[in-house]
């Protein structure tokens, strides 16, 4: 096993008003496992806590690094920048002046977005200081070469007696141009919210109730080649973390042509496949796994199981957290992952907040544990072929006095994404299961 770097650094994290989670005050950071034969190799793109941007070999070597935050990276393909390899979107510059409510999970704190190229210069940028965007949680580059993104401001709307935080999306062209726009607060009434909802949801008088932290375009997809309307590849997914509802954008007429959410059946502890989609709570980084991959056309989530609702969802008796694959023509189960099909306890896979999960062309996935900052793949049947835990820690989020190595969302892109001759390794980690008993691959005695 390669010598792991040893994380010093006390961490207590709060993962909801009612739960919390202590962490060892010094734990092993850097690639923990590894499979070469079974894990799907790549560089690995993610946000560190120290508020900078990272490219890690499966071995865990920094390969690359963009001294800019990213909230989420996205890499972004030859065909749609400038036809060099390496180019990311990430945030360029924090606001200076903050409105009221702000602070870094709400998105009311971005001044701008851009593309960086593979040495850090901006390619395009969206968004000043005097002039900030209030970009927050996603943004996507689109076919037709404008970009996605999820924004945030202030605003009153009717039925409620307090201001909230309203999300849209605004789609950008190359001169920065907004050439359309969707706002989540227009279109309340479509969301599903029954009566008591809406009870609960003016009692707590949030003005964040919403929080959206997805908006995707579709792509192409096998349901829209069926003749589905409501997946037409230029429609946006929307994912609303704090109200437990997911929904389609029609691009072209702004309704609201699908949806699950926020209504679910009470959460089935027994996991059995083929089920309707039970409790999500918090979920993120739901999106249509792209045509060419496992599962393509079926929704991947990662639902956090945190704490999320109006009125609350209630949580299991674990914190646990799990990823599940879900059919938008049946809205069933037909896959999932959690802590148990690893051989481990259910709480031994949990993020409250942030997190990702992403399917690979061998049939992986990549999950992003991200309060934790640990990162993994596991293979269809559970087993943790390849584990990272993050070594960069940083005050992720500015007011608070405590350090994390938290990671938002995780990316795998292929070798030939960055410039030839960028260094990597492919050198099995076996676990020292005298040390780690409980590593993936060890077994306890009985």
């Amino acid at each position: 096993m390669r010598p792991l770097t040893l994380a010093a650094t006390a961490v207590l994290t709060t993962l909801s008003a009612t739960a919390v989670q202590a962490l060892p005050s010094s734990f092993p950071t850097g690639t923990t496992v590894y499979d070469p034969e079974r894990a799907y190799n790549g560089y690995v793109l993610f946000p560190g806590g120290d508020r900078k941007t990272h490219l890690i070999d499966m071995n865990g070597n920094e390969v690359h690094r963009w001294d800019h935050e990213s909230f989420p990276p996205v890499p972004l393909g030859t065909a749609r920048d400038s036809g060099e390899p390496g180019h990311v979107l990430v945030q360029l510059a924090r606001a200076e002046t903050l409105p009221e409510h702000a602070s870094p999970g709400n998105g009311l704190t971005n001044a701008s977005v851009a593309e960086l190229d593979w040495a850090g210069d901006v390619q395009w940028q969206w968004g000043s200081q005097d002039a900030p965007v209030y970009q927050h949680h996603d943004m996507h580059r689109a076919e037709n070469g404008h970009t996605l993104v999820l924004t945030a401001d202030l605003r009153e709307i009717n039925g409620l007696d307090f201001e909230i935080i309203d999300n849209a999306i605004e789609e950008v062209n190359a001169e920065g141009d907004v050439v359309w726009s969707w706002s989540v607060g227009d279109h309340l009434d479509a969301l599903g919210f029954s009566d008591t909802r809406l009870r609960a949801l003016k009692d707590a008088e949030d003005p964040d109730f919403l929080h959206l932290n997805t908006a995707v375009p579709l792509g192409p997809n096998r349901w829209y080649e069926a003749g589905d309307e409501r997946f037409a590849p230029d429609n946006i997914l929307v994912n609303s973390r704090n109200a437990n509802v997911t929904f389609i954008v029609d691009h072209d007429s702004d309704e609201v042509v699908w949806q699950i959410g926020p209504d679910f059946p009470a959460l089935q502890l027994n996991g059995e496949l083929g089920r309707a989609v039970d409790q999500t709570v918090g979920s993120h980084d739901t999106h249509l796994i792209p045509e060419g991959l496992p599962g393509a056309g079926n929704l991947l989530i990662f639902d956090n199981q945190g704490n999320a609702g109006f009125p609350p969802s209630k949580q299991g008796f674990f914190s646990s957290s799990r990823v599940i694959e879900v059919d938008p023509s049946t809205h069933e189960i037909v896959w999932q992952y959690t802590g148990s099909q690893s051989g481990r306890a259910p709480y031994s896979f949990y993020s409250s907040f942030i997190s990702s999960a992403r399917r690979l062309p061998n049939g992986n996935t990549l999950i992003d544990e991200g309060q934790n900052g640990r990162l993994f793949q596991v293979t269809p049947e559970g087993e943790i072929v390849w584990e990272y835990v993050s070594p960069y820690f940083g005050k992720s989020m500015p007011n608070d006095d405590y350090v994390t190595n938290q990671v938002y969302r995780a990316q795998l892109v292929d070798y030939d994404w960055a410039p030839e001759g960028t260094p990597r390794e492919e050198t099995p980690v076996v676990p020292d299961c005298e040390r780690y008993i409980a590593a993936p691959g060890c077994e306890p005695d009985a």
